[in-house]
């Protein structure tokens, strides 16, 4: 017994060939520097020594009090980042499973085998009851991994449960942005619903007095007419806001997967809700692998290329060990006295000779599946890099976009304070007056999606530069 007990310990040490290919992480298929041109002049540069966005907390990044304890509730709740997490728990159980094969399987078992032979059958004429009974342990068909098979199947669930970690990452990145840029864009949509109301205040009190004019007989009735007009547009504004707010609040709830409490909610001023992100210092192929999604794809990769180990050790033999050892006695008072040992050891040697070419088709698969994963991991890479440039190139010109728009939006309120003053002393006619009103109007509904504009950029350029996934709450 401890001769074949050393016999299996030695074959088990010399099991560490693996026929895996050596993985290197491809080359980025992007630019070496960020795009440059007249729409990233706006854009400032971090300092050489900024820290990355992906250490950077979403709690150091988001100024709003408000806003920080709403996205603390969207993770504690969010339905989908809790599958995200249970997708872990899976995969982490999966790989236990996997790795499980890597050492032997040892059971207990006490046991007793009784037959009866009839008398018919015996020389006494007597039928005879037979009893034995067996103790010890057993070793299940251990497979000595020669070849890397258990140990790159071991590899493969390893990478996929690190991947499933880094899913769940990318999945509270992206409910971070969510959270926060539904959050904005409740807080744009009161603002123009706050616009609406003193905007039907407004043409209200001008109806009014092109109301008493026509009834008096100083003007005609287009006058009237041209005001009611704007009355009821900025009525139709009204209800369409109203909804809209509504519906902001519903997209937020369902985020944070329960009811936001009432004093969570804002009140349709923007404050400083982003800590604005300058330029990533460093090169794009070095800041891009900080996302989780490239490191979920990275992760595959590693899997599919371990999986390639595993389809070349099917071509070469494999050693499998049963063993077991113990006492047997045909009586159970007898079963552990002296002389009653008892073991057993079978091992087993399969040598593939033929097989129509299973073998070679799964090779092939593996290593299709392996060009599969470069091509996505390469992909990832490049969305990556769109979705960075995409954000710096707007966030290169969002404050010429703002100063532009607030200069129109003071143009258009000293064009309608003049002709509503004209139109008051009699001047005027009312239709030059609610031109520039609707003017001024369009302008300030501008100046709000400009400002909410950037405070999403800041939003996007954090999520795309792999900030925020840190597990802090």
């Amino acid at each position: 017994m401890k001769k074949s007990l050393i016999t299996m310990a030695a074959l088990a040490m010399l099991a560490g060939c693996s026929l895996a290919p050596v993985y290197e992480r491809p080359a980025q298929p992007v630019a070496q520097a960020w795009p440059a041109g007249d729409a990233y002049k706006g854009v400032p540069a971090a300092a050489a020594d900024a820290k990355p966005v992906s250490e950077i907390q979403w709690r150091e990044y988001f100024a709003d009090d408000r806003l920080r304890k709403v996205i603390a509730l969207a993770l504690a709740n969010n339905r989908d980042l809790r599958v995200s997490v249970l997708n872990i728990e899976k995969a982490k159980a999966q790989y236990n499973i996997d790795s499980a094969a890597l050492l032997p399987k040892l059971s207990a078992n006490v046991g007793q085998n009784a037959s009866r032979t009839p008398g018919t059958m015996t020389g006494t004429g007597e039928a005879a009851i037979n009893r034995q009974y067996s103790g010890g342990l057993a070793m299940a068909s251990y497979e000595l991994d020669f070849f890397g098979k258990i140990r790159n199947l071991s590899e493969a669930g390893l990478q996929t449960y690190l991947g499933t970690e880094e899913a769940r990452r990318a999945q509270q990145i992206t409910l971070v942005a969510e959270v926060a840029n539904a959050y904005l864009t409740l807080i744009a949509d009161q603002q123009r619903l706050k616009l609406a109301a003193e905007t039907l205040q407004s043409q209200q009190t001008s109806y009014d007095l092109s109301k008493k004019r026509f009834d008096s007989g100083v003007t005609s009735g287009v006058d009237m007419y041209e005001a009611q007009t704007s009355v009821e547009a900025a009525r139709g504004d009204m209800a369409v806001y109203t909804a809209q707010v509504a519906l902001d609040q519903n997209a937020l709830t369902l985020l944070v997967g329960g009811s936001v409490p009432a004093d969570l909610l804002p009140v349709g001023e923007p404050g400083a809700v982003t800590q604005m992100a300058a330029i990533p210092a460093g090169l794009p192929s070095d800041l891009l692998q900080d996302r989780p999604d490239v490191q979920e794809a990275e992760r595959a990769l590693r899997a599919a290329n371990a999986n390639i180990g595993v389809a070349r050790a099917a071509f070469f033999p494999s050693i499998s060990l049963t063993a077991s050892g113990g006492s047997a006695s045909n009586s159970l008072s007898g079963l552990f006295k002296a002389g009653s040992s008892t073991w057993s050891f079978i091992p087993q040697i399969n040598l593939p000779i033929f097989d129509g070419g299973v073998n070679r088709a799964n090779l092939n698969i593996a290593k299709a599946n392996r060009d599969i994963s470069v091509a996505q991991y390469e992909k990832a890479i490049q969305v990556a890099f769109r979705e960075v440039a995409d954000a710096l190139a707007q966030r290169g010109t969002l404050d010429q976009r703002i100063a532009a728009q607030q200069a129109l939006v003071d143009a258009a309120e000293k064009s309608f304070r003049i002709h509503e003053a004209r139109y008051r002393k009699g001047a005027d006619s009312y239709l030059n007056a609610l031109v520039s009103q609707r003017a001024l109007y369009a302008a300030q509904q501008g100046l709000i999606t400009a400002r909410l504009g950037k405070s999403s950029n800041a939003v996007t350029l954090y999520k795309v530069l792999g900030g925020g996934w840190q597990p802090e709450v």
